[in-house]
């Protein structure tokens, strides 16, 4: 078969945005038919670029949401916590401290310790934030979310945990708890974000984790000794809310070159 008898050869360059497609590759539709096509299945909302307008519009959402509350803190801890229990008046407790020193208070808007900051930030008359997350077991934003955003990915709802707050409180949580902790340990040791205090609350939960850390992780080499120091153990709610306020965080990496 000759070469111009193979019609995928014959097919003229086409260009489909900043693409530019050539042989069987240009053999497409063009992008306006699949849109204005109404007789073909709804799958182009499930396509990879349909998914980067929808990320692109949680950031822009997000932004603009959060744009203008001023000075802020992320809370975070277990959405299992019971109302009533220590730990739930422990994060009632974190809420209020920081509104009344006129700090907004960001929380992933779930009930538990999430619910108790949320609650405590209202009862001290603060700006109270929700960020909430698509996820099957749920519940939706607690009552004392003020200004709340449903995220459909976490990367975006992590992005503006970190953006726009000046610090972490971390109460008693499991794996999100601790997903959100030590994301922002790497950020701040990394250099990718400076000045931002971590303050976990509860002596008696966290004091295992770090006997571990020192126990393990620096001595097997896999952290220094120094990487502790990133991060801050209290019992007190005021005494939490002072330090990632007003006392400065000790400086990322301490001038270590670490090892890929």
């Amino acid at each position: 078969m000759s070469i111009n008898a193979d019609p995928a050869r014959n097919t003229q360059p086409r260009r489909k945005g900043p693409l530019e497609l050539r042989r069987k590759q240009a053999a497409v539709e063009m992008s306006d038919q699949h849109l204005l096509d109404t007789k073909g299945p709804g799958q182009f909302v499930h396509t990879d670029p349909w998914r980067v307008l929808r990320i692109q519009s949680e950031f822009v959402e997000g932004f603009g949401a959060l744009a203008d509350i001023g000075k802020a803190v992320s809370v975070f801890g277990s959405a299992r916590t019971k109302p009533g229990s220590p730990y739930y008046e422990m994060g009632v407790e974190v809420g209020r401290k920081l509104a009344e020193a006129g700090v907004a208070v960001i929380t992933g808007g779930g009930p538990g310790s999430m619910e108790a900051a949320n609650r405590g930030t209202v009862e001290g008359n603060g700006v109270s934030v929700g960020l909430g997350i698509e996820l099957p077991f749920e519940q939706g934003l607690n009552q004392w979310v003020d200004l709340g955003i449903n995220f459909r990915y976490f990367f975006a709802r992590k992005t503006m945990f970190v953006k726009y707050a000046q610090g972490f409180i971390v109460l008693p949580g499991g794996l999100g708890t601790l997903d959100e902790l030590f994301e922002a340990m790497v950020l701040v040791q990394t250099r990718k974000v400076t000045s931002f205090p971590i303050v976990l609350l509860g002596v008696g939960f966290w004091g295992p984790m770090i006997d571990w850390i020192r126990g393990t992780l620096v001595a097997e080499g896999m952290v220094s000794e120094k990487d502790l120091d990133l991060i801050q153990v209290v019992d007190d709610p005021a005494e939490a809310v002072d330090r990632v306020l007003h006392v400065p965080p000790a400086p990322s990496l301490n001038g270590e070159q670490r090892p890929e």
